[in-house]
C-alpha cells in the first residue's frame, strides 16, 4: 500500500496462492504513519482493483476510515479515453511494485521465514521514503 506519490505506507507478506481480499485487514493494520482524520471535505481515499470487489472488503475499508474506490477491469482505461482531464490513480502502486522488484532480494524471495522477507521489504520501503524526501 502506498500514498499518492508512491511512498509505501504498509506491507504484508502472504503466499502467492492466497487471495488478495484476505490480506486487506493485515495491510491496513500495518500502516504505522499517523494520518489525518477523514472529513467530508478531505476524505481518505483507497483505490483498489477488481480483486477487492467484495462487500466485506468495502465494510473493512470503511471501518478503517477510508473511502473505497474499486474499479473493474478496463474501467479506468475507458474513462481515460472518454473523459478529458481524467487522471488514473492505480499506476502509482504498480510503479512502486516495479521499483521494489529492482531489488534482487525482493524480486526473488530467498528467505525461508516470512519475518526475514518482511524485514527486507521494510528496508526497501525505507530506501524509497528517503529517496522521495531527498530527491522529491
Amino acid at each position: 500500500m502506498c500514498d499518492g506519490s508512491g511512498i509505501p505506507l504498509g506491507v504484508c507478506v502472504e503466499g502467492a496462492n492466497r487471495h488478495d481480499m484476505k490480506t486487506v485487514e493485515e495491510t491496513l493494520e500495518s500502516i504505522l504513519a499517523p494520518r489525518p482524520q477523514p472529513t467530508e471535505e478531505q476524505p481518505q481515499n483507497l483505490c483498489l482493483d477488481k480483486g477487492y470487489d467484495y462487500d466485506e472488503v468495502r465494510d473493512l475499508v470503511e471501518e478503517f476510515g477510508f473511502t473505497a474506490h474499486i474499479r473493474t477491469r478496463g474501467e479506468e482505461a475507458r474513462l481515460i479515453k472518454e473523459k478529458a482531464g481524467f487522471k488514473a490513480r492505480r499506476w502509482v502502486v504498480e510503479r512502486t511494485h516495479s521499483w521494489m522488484n529492482r531489488f534482487r532480494r525482493i524480486f526473488t524471495r530467498w528467505e525461508k521465514k516470512a519475518e526475514n522477507y518482511l524485514g527486507m521489504l521494510h528496508l526497501v520501503c525505507a530506501i524509497f521514503t528517503i529517496r522521495q524526501l531527498i530527491f522529491g
